[in-house]
C-alpha cells in the first residue's frame, strides 16, 4: 500500500479499547507510578493483546492465522450484519428512484487479511518484502467479506475497489481476490489502484505525471467522487480499515473494519 504514512503497532494501541497510555501517577501490575509523564502501554503487552484479539495460531504450515471465534470475527460478523441490512433496504431505494447504487471496498486488511506479514516482520513495513508478499497472491479473506462483496451484487448494487496497492501489483491483488471468492468487477474499471506513473485526469492537481503529492484522503475520496460525479453511481457504502480509507465524503454510509496492526494517515 498503502504504508507510506504508516505508524504500526505502538501507534495502534488506542485501537484496543482504551489501552494505549496511563495517566501520570497511575500504577500499573509490575511498573512504578510516574510523577510527571505518560508512560505508553508497554509495547510487549500491545502484541499479546493484538493476539488475543485475533486469536492468532499457527497453522500447519507456519503461516499466521485469525480464528473465527475470535474477538476479530466477533466484531466483523457484528458489521456484516449491519451492512447487509443497510446495503438491501438503501439499494431498493435508490432503484426505486433510478439511481445506480454502489458499494466501495478497499482491499488490504479489509478483504485481505494482512496478518501473517504483520507478525512475520513485528509490524513494521519494508516495501520490498511487502511487494514480495502481496505478489505471492495467498492472503486469508477478511472474515465475511468476500460474502459480503457478492452480497451487494445479488442487490444490484455495483462494485468498485479503491486500494493503495499500486498498478504493478494488480495481476497478484485480481488472483488474490478471486482465490478467496471475491470474484466480482475485477476488471480495471471498477478497481482503482496507484497509478503514479499516469495518475488520472480526475485527481487534480495532487497527481500529475512522475509526481504524485496525493494523501490518502485526497486519493480515496477522489475516486469516490470520481465514481459518483463520472461513472453516475451513487456511493450507498464505503468498506475500509483505515479512517483515510473513508475521509472526505462521498459515501452515504461508511463502514470501518478493525485494525490494531498499523495506522494510515
Amino acid at each position: 500500500m498503502r504504508k507510506s504514512h504508516r505508524v504500526v503497532a505502538a501507534g495502534a494501541a488506542c485501537a484496543l479499547a482504551g489501552l494505549a497510555l496511563y495517566s501520570a501517577g497511575a500504577a500499573t501490575a509490575g511498573q512504578s507510578t510516574a510523577n510527571s509523564t505518560h508512560e505508553p502501554y508497554n509495547i510487549g503487552q500491545l502484541v499479546k493483546d493484538i493476539d488475543t484479539y485475533y486469536g492468532t495460531t499457527a497453522d500447519a504450515n507456519g503461516v499466521y492465522q485469525a480464528s473465527p471465534d475470535s474477538p476479530y470475527a466477533e466484531d466483523l460478523a457484528h458489521l456484516d450484519a449491519d451492512a447487509k441490512r443497510y446495503i438491501d433496504k438503501a439499494a431498493r431505494k435508490a432503484h426505486r428512484h433510478g439511481e445506480k447504487p454502489a458499494v466501495v471496498f478497499d482491499i488490504d486488511d479489509t478483504l485481505l487479511l494482512s496478518l501473517d506479514y504483520e507478525k512475520r516482520y513485528n509490524y513494521t513495513y519494508n516495501s520490498t518484502t511487502w511487494n514480495d508478499y502481496v505478489n505471492r497472491a495467498d492472503r486469508p479473506a477478511v472474515f465475511g467479506s468476500p460474502e459480503l462483496v457478492r452480497y451487494a451484487e445479488s442487490k444490484g448494487v455495483e462494485v468498485f475497489y479503491n486500494s493503495g496497492l499500486s498498478e504493478a501489483q494488480r495481476t497478484a491483488a485480481v488472483a488474490n481476490l478471486k482465490k478467496v471468492g471475491a470474484d466480482v468487477n475485477l476488471d480495471a474499471d471498477h478497481m482503482f489502484l496507484k497509478d503514479k506513473a499516469n495518475p488520472p485526469a480526475y485527481l487534480g492537481d495532487c497527481a500529475t505525471p512522475g509526481t504524485w503529492n496525493c494523501t490518502t484522503v485526497q486519493y480515496k475520496s477522489g475516486t469516490r467522487k470520481h465514481i459518483e460525479d463520472d461513472l453516475g453511481y451513487e456511493v450507498i457504502a464505503n468498506f475500509g480499515d483505515q479512517y483515510s480509507d473513508l475521509d472526505g465524503g462521498y459515501a452515504d454510509r461508511t463502514y470501518k473494519l478493525p485494525n490494531p496492526t498499523y495506522f494510515v494517515s
